[in-house]
């Protein structure tokens, strides 16, 4: 059992900017069935946590109110019809919501092991972008070795970690970001070639590499014509996110004449039953890729639990590389 019926959390006040994130004294989660309960150790910190601070992305039913969508920490209790973890284990998970907190509940075969060579600090930062990259760039959108593939937003959680899997998977890399500095990084992580957007057109770059077999974008808006346009013949398009918006002219006689595939999803909303099978195919193929030192997570920056809300501004201002976490313990 927890040592304590109350917990420090930060919660939304109210829709709004980084400053509605307010500290809070909340109840401790009780696990329901197949359920357990992480003392937090780190959380981190995602784009749908900005989305449903400004009122853009609302929980589950049944989901914490609280954001955080990914923590690290100990089991501390389990409930009814969950065999696998012990009271005392060390676990990352990802979370229906409620990471912002000293205490989260989360279904118990939603979380994994701490991979082999990471502490928990890293290890927050692996569940919401592994589970969203394997999703879409191995299962939806059948990434083979051999094949050009192009991310947007590389420095990104989402793009540093595809980058690495991607090339871990043998593919060519491509990737944009908004700056040299964040172009270095992307190389670094073993992108072939990253395209500063500022002053590139990644159309015309990978055109001339024959076109992109399979595009992740989170962009949306108008990079979803370019992004047509960039791809190779029988080539396949995942929408992820709409940093741009999701609305868009779009001239699909191209899509037919070149036998192309636009497809997406979000994590979130996906079933209990969808979300295990992505964590045991990430046991299963992506862990070990961490042990052998294909995938690290990028941490850019780490702030207290109170101080949510400047890691939210910071998360806004997109002036950070990889990962942001909260060290809630």
């Amino acid at each position: 059992m927890t040592l304590s019926h109350t917990m420090r959390a930060v919660e939304i006040s109210e829709p709004g900017g980084p400053e509605v994130l307010k500290p809070a004294t909340l109840p401790v989660p009780v696990p329901g069935h197949g359920q357990i309960v992480i003392r937090v150790a780190y959380a981190g910190v995602n784009r749908p946590d900005v989305l449903q601070r400004a009122g853009m992305y609302a929980p589950p039913p049944g989901a914490s109110p609280l954001p955080g969508l990914e923590a690290s920490g100990t089991v501390v209790e389990v409930g009814p019809g969950v065999d696998r973890w012990k009271i005392g284990d060390k676990v990352c998970a990802l979370l229906p919501g409620g990471g912002y907190a000293e205490y989260v509940a989360t279904p118990a075969a939603h979380a994994l092991p701490i991979p082999e060579g990471l502490d928990l600090r890293a290890a927050a930062c692996l569940p919401e972008t592994c589970f969203t990259v394997w999703s879409n760039v191995a299962l939806r959108g059948g990434l083979k070795a051999g094949e050009r593939f192009l991310v947007h937003g590389g420095s990104s959680g989402i793009g540093t970690t595809a980058i690495q899997i991607a090339r871990a998977l043998g593919a060519r890399v491509f990737t944009t970001a908004g700056s040299d500095e964040k172009c270095a990084a992307c190389v670094a992580l073993g992108a072939e070639r990253a395209i500063n957007y500022r002053s590139e057109d990644f159309v015309a770059i990978l055109k001339a590499e024959g076109g992109a077999n399979l595009i992740l974008d989170m962009v949306g808006g108008s990079y979803l014509p370019r992004n047509v346009r960039a791809l190779a013949d029988d080539g396949r398009l995942v929408q992820i996110a709409f940093l741009q918006g999701p609305k868009v002219e779009l001239n699909f006689a191209e899509v037919m004449m070149r036998r192309l595939t636009i497809t997406g999803s979000t994590l979130r909303p996906q079933s209990d039953l969808a979300k295990a099978g992505y964590a045991a195919e990430l046991e299963r193929h992506v862990w070990p890729m961490i042990a052998a030192g294909k995938l690290r997570p990028v941490i850019d920056s780490e702030f207290a639990l109170e101080d949510a809300a400047a890691a939210h501004a910071l998360m806004e201002s997109s002036g950070h590389i990889g990962k942001i976490v909260l060290k809630v313990e």
